[in-house]
């Protein structure tokens, strides 16, 4: 497999994981909150959006490839 492929495929993968972690993340943060723990959750809700902001440049890191 050629860089370009791999990389390409890689910036797919750590999208997908990165979502993943975002909405793990964010069950998270709810039970948190539920445990009384309201700074924690809003701490881990940060980190889910501070994923979502990382796939956003990923995201056009793909594009600029040509990836989808």
């Amino acid at each position: 497999m050629k860089d370009k492929e791999k990389l390409e495929k890689l910036l797919k993968h750590w999208i997908e994981h990165n979502e993943e972690h975002a909405a793990e993340f964010r069950e998270w943060a709810a039970k948190a909150r539920e445990m009384g723990k309201t700074a924690v959750g809003d701490e881990i809700e940060k980190a889910a959006n501070q994923l979502d902001k990382a796939n956003e440049m990923l995201g056009k890191a793909s594009e600029k490839m040509g990836g989808s």
